[in-house]
């Protein structure tokens, strides 16, 4: 099946350069392309793309606001958003999941990078890059009430296997997949089947959520 793309971005040439790459991949095809979000929004309600590539600063509306009229919409929830922008900060990153976004690239990621970002998405999984994960902490540290001595454990988190909880340890510590892939000696997939069942058992809606939880049960520690 092929995955439905629209593209926005104000800048023409990035546009065009994202369409052609996207376009050179069999199972990937831009439908529609917008220089605003106002014009995102509607081109979203004409053509039903299964993936948004979205831009944060675009004139008028911007990205985030747009995300967070696309993802409300009723009409559209078999449409996703993936956020590609070079303001990879704490701020952007906390409006964008809250908007509904459910990936965050910086626009530094090479081509095959962006690629597979655009497939996990329109699997219905969430994706965060190194860079926004640790924005997503700081922006948690920063938010946060003190923590007690002892917290309670997350429910579910005692039955996580040894593997899940390396891989989200991992995950909580800004690592890609394909980088805990890599140091664990695994396929990518195995990886995603490992964060996926850790998301299960604790109830995590997303990676940004079994990061935060990460923190909270003293798998990863601020410093």
């Amino acid at each position: 099946m092929t995955i439905r793309v629209l593209l926005a971005d104000d800048q023409a040439l990035l546009r065009g350069t994202f369409r052609m790459l996207i376009d050179s991949c069999a199972d990937l095809e831009v439908v529609a392309e917008a220089a605003d979000g106002a014009q995102a929004v509607e081109l979203c309600r004409i053509h039903r793309p299964d993936v948004v590539v979205m831009d944060v600063r675009m004139p008028g509306t911007d990205g985030l606001a747009a995300t967070g009229t696309i993802c409300a919409d009723p009409d559209l929830t078999d449409t996703r958003v993936l956020i590609l922008t070079t303001f990879e900060n704490d701020e952007h990153v906390a409006r964008a999941l809250r908007a509904g976004a459910s990936g965050f690239l910086g626009k530094y990621v090479t081509t095959d990078a962006l690629l597979d970002a655009i497939r996990v998405v329109a699997a219905g999984e969430s994706l965060l890059s190194p860079g926004a994960t640790k924005a997503l902490i700081a922006q948690f540290l920063a938010t946060a009430p003190p923590r007690p001595a002892a917290p309670p454990p997350t429910p579910g988190i005692r039955e996580l296997t040894d593997r899940e909880r390396e891989a989200m340890t991992m995950a909580a510590d800004g690592k890609s997949n394909d980088e805990i892939a890599r140091e664990l000696h695994l396929s990518v997939l195995t990886v995603r089947t490992h964060i996926q069942r850790a998301m299960t058992k604790l109830g995590a809606r997303d990676r940004a959520q079994l990061v935060v939880l990460a923190y909270k049960n003293g798998l990863v520690s601020p410093e």
